[in-house]
């Protein structure tokens, strides 16, 4: 029986060596603030794959956390970490390839920008509003996934977000933050984009519980939803902008209290679909 090249191997010496024994590397993404190096590899029956590699501690520590939340996560949205691979002491993961482009980049030392006109994130906040909301409610139908597995949102900003323009479909990726809660914030500040981050986020023995995962969605329909960077173009309804409110307030208690009910409020001040949707794709 032949193996595969990449789901049939437990170990190698280097991973872009044997990428390149099996296949063509057409792509490297160095310099990620995730502390790890990624390739996208063609293998030789013309089938694309995503492989990631940890290149420090901070890689390892998270691509080990990644892997137990793909492990008890599902989602079509979700691109899955489907291998794993022992390289140097650490791991490498392996995932189906997905086409698309990642709505923001956030490389060491890079260009961070989400406002000029040929940026992934200008481009898809040019969509028409209804396409921009589509692509919202499967980020909602995924984070009804993560909170019925027991789990919360950590570090979920645009950069999780890998867009195909031409199909006008939504993926999730780098989840890797992603972990079992409710749960006490042991450090100073968790990992993440102080846009999308809510204030417990920032305070040493908080905890951090699906009003958490509420917040961080509340804060994406936002963004996502704003003709610019600044907020102060609101393409959603009246309505709309409401809940997003209630679901950024401080105070966790005056939030929604999980993400089931305020994916309910959101799809109600939607007039055109049905309030209680609430499909769980896995």
């Amino acid at each position: 029986m032949v193996l595969h090249p990449l789901l049939g191997v437990d170990e190698v010496p280097a991973v872009e060596t044997h990428l390149g024994r099996v296949g063509e590397v057409f792509r490297v993404f160095g310099d990620q603030d995730s502390g790890c190096v990624s390739y996208g590899v063609r293998l030789l029956d013309g089938a694309r794959w995503f492989v990631k590699e940890a290149v420090n501690e901070r890689g390892r520590r998270s691509l080990d956390r990644g892997w137990a939340f793909h492990r008890a996560v599902r989602h079509a949205a979700i691109v899955p970490q489907v291998h794993r691979i022992a390289v140097r002491g650490g791991w490498a993961v392996v995932m189906p390839w997905r086409s698309g482009e990642v709505l923001y980049h956030a490389t060491v030392g890079g260009p961070r920008d989400r406002t000029s006109p040929g940026s992934p994130m200008s481009r898809f906040r040019s969509l028409p509003a209804a396409a921009v909301l589509r692509a919202f409610d499967r980020v909602l139908d995924a984070h009804l996934a993560v909170e019925a597995a027991g789990h919360v949102a950590v570090d979920f900003y645009d950069g999780a977000l890998l867009y195909d323009f031409n199909a006008g479909a939504i993926h999730l990726i780098d989840l890797d933050e992603y972990r079992p809660g409710p749960f006490v914030l042991a450090d100073e500040r968790l990992p993440g984009s102080r846009r999308f981050m809510a204030p417990e986020e920032f305070v040493r023995g908080a905890v951090i519980d699906t009003r958490t995962t509420v917040f961080t969605l509340g804060r994406a329909a936002r963004l996502l939803l704003d003709a610019g960077d600044e907020e102060r173009a609101w393409r959603g309804t009246g309505r709309q902008l409401a809940v997003v409110e209630r679901a950024t307030f401080p105070a966790p208690d005056d939030r929604f209290p999980d993400v089931h009910r305020f994916a309910a409020a959101w799809r109600a001040a939607d007039g055109t679909r049905d309030a209680a949707r609430g499909t769980r794709e896995r």
